[in-house]
Formats: structure tokens, sequence, C-alpha cells
């Protein structure tokens, strides 16, 4: 198909991005990597009046090391930057071992950071990495700035609190989940039907341990089984004050399961959902452990 007629914009500074937003609202959509707003242009599913093109704003392309050991990363980063970045894979190696999970490589050169996280897709890998990692979005607009977690950003399938006007700009990674030597350890996980497809579910699990490896802090969040990134609190409770054995892991396993109340679709089912949740949640927690005993292979 065809996509229906829209006016074509592409600003070479933030200002002007944000202007030209501002006084088209709700009939604008922004252009970055383009991987899903194009088809969805050219099926006619989403018919924008003016497509602001942002490409050409280089200030919105950056990996920037923060002074509390974090990252900064612009909305325009490429995927493929931040797999290959050394800043992320020595700061954040969580983030950086999942990336390759997103599509395939040609998608990543491509895809932007900022664009799959307002896309919203509830199986995309890059909102549960932020939601996991309790990140920030800085949401700019022509007249205002503000800072949102991603429990406060995304609400729904394809649906996040980005209002007309305004566009995700930054989006900011805590020092968590650090290299091997640190206390955080961590394990990522997900099922797809064939390598590079969306995840029918995933898990990230961050854990951390004290020198007698009982659990101090635990995050476990899945994707692909709602309209959202969901923590599993009470998978996160079980876990804590624990030595973190096979029976702990086997009850926050069921415990996973059980919290989950995914939909079925055409590629799996509601219960294959529940199930492979609680396996694969197991799964990322044990990769957790052994990289804490020095098994970086897991």
């Amino acid at each position: 198909m065809k996509p229906a007629k829209f006016e074509y914009f592409a600003p070479t500074s933030l200002a002007e991005a944000l202007e030209l937003l501002h006084e088209h609202g709700d009939d604008a959509k922004v252009l970055a990597g383009g991987q899903s707003l194009m088809p969805m242009i050219n099926m006619r599913l989403a018919r924008p009046k003016v497509v602001a093109d942002i490409n050409r704003i280089p200030d919105l392309d950056y990996i920037s090391p923060t002074p509390d050991g974090g990252l900064a990363i612009g909305a325009l980063t490429r995927q493929r930057s931040v797999e290959k970045s050394t800043d992320v894979k020595a700061r954040i190696p969580v983030l950086a071992a999942a990336m390759p999970s997103i599509g395939h490589f040609q998608i990543r050169n491509r895809g932007t950071v900022g664009g799959s996280i307002s896309h919203a897709d509830p199986s995309a890998e890059l909102p549960a990495l932020c939601f996991a990692l309790d990140g920030e979005f800085v949401l700019s607009s022509a007249s205002n700035q503000r800072v949102l977690k991603p429990v406060d950003f995304f609400i729904s399938h394809l649906t996040t609190a980005l209002e007309p006007g305004e566009l995700l700009t930054e989006i900011r990674l805590p020092a968590r989940a650090l290299a091997p030597s640190e206390e955080w350890r961590w394990g990522f996980q997900e099922v797809c039907r064939r390598q590079g497809d969306f995840a029918m579910v995933g898990a990230v699990s961050l854990l951390k341990l004290d020198g007698g490896g009982i659990c101090q802090s635990a995050c476990i969040t899945m994707f692909g089984v709602a309209g959202t990134p969901v923590r599993i609190r009470r998978a996160e409770e079980a876990l804590l004050g624990s030595r973190v054995n096979g029976s702990v892991l086997q009850d926050v396993s069921r415990i996973v399961s059980e919290e989950l109340d995914p939909d079925s679709d055409i590629h799996a089912s509601s219960a294959y959902r529940k199930e492979i949740g609680g396996v694969i949640a197991r799964r990322t927690l044990e990769a957790a452990i052994d990289r804490r005993n020095g098994d970086e292979t897991a």
C-alpha cells in the first residue's frame, strides 16, 4: 500500500523540532529509526498529517557516562551503538548483553533507543530493561521539560505518558547491575519463535547478594506478558533475606507463574506464557548467581 498524504519536515535543531511539534500537536508523528512508524504509515494504520524527521539533530545522539557511574543516552542513539559501546559494557553490562536480542543487526543499525521506548511495544526489550534498571526518561517540549520513571511513562499497549508536543530526548540509567566485581548481578533471557522476533515472554533479573550468599535486594521484571513491563513483587519478596538455592528458586518460579496473567494470541497461549515465564525467571536468577561465582558464560 501507499501512505496517505502528509507534510514532511526535517528540523536540524532540537528547538526547531519542539516548536514544530508544539505547532502541530496530535497531527504530527516523529520519525527516528522508522522501524515501526514507516510500516504503519505504509499500511495506513497511522495517518499523520505531519512527519517530523529528527535524524538531522546531532544533539540527540550520544552515550555519556554520569558522575554516579551510570549513563545518559540520547534518544536518537542507534541501538547498534549501544550494543558496541565500551561504556555500556563496562557500566551496565546487562544492557549490552540484551541488545543483540533486538531484531537483527540491520534493524539495530537504524533503530533508535528513544524510538523503541516511545513506541512502547510490550514485547520489546528496551522498555523492560529501563524498567528493571530504574531508569528515567527526559521528556521535552517547547515550554517545559519533565522527568518520568518507567512505571509512570508506560501506560498500556503502545501507549505512553508522552503528551502532544513532547519528545523523549534522553534516557538516564543509574549505576545498577554493574561489572562482576560489584554487588549487583544480572540475568536476561527471552523466548521467541525465531531469532530476532519479538519476545513471547522475557525476563530481566537483578540480584544483590552479601558475602554469605544471602539476598539483600532483587528485581524481577517480565515483558511480553502484559500491556507494559511488570515487576513481580511477590517473587522478589520471597528472595529477600534468603540464601538463594535450588529450593528458593523453585518457589520463585512458581510464584512468577502464579502472578502472571497474560493474554493469548496467535503466537502463544496464556497458559504457555505463564509456565515459561516462571521457567525463564528462574534461569535469569541462576545466571545472576553464576556470574557472582565467576562464570561469565551463564
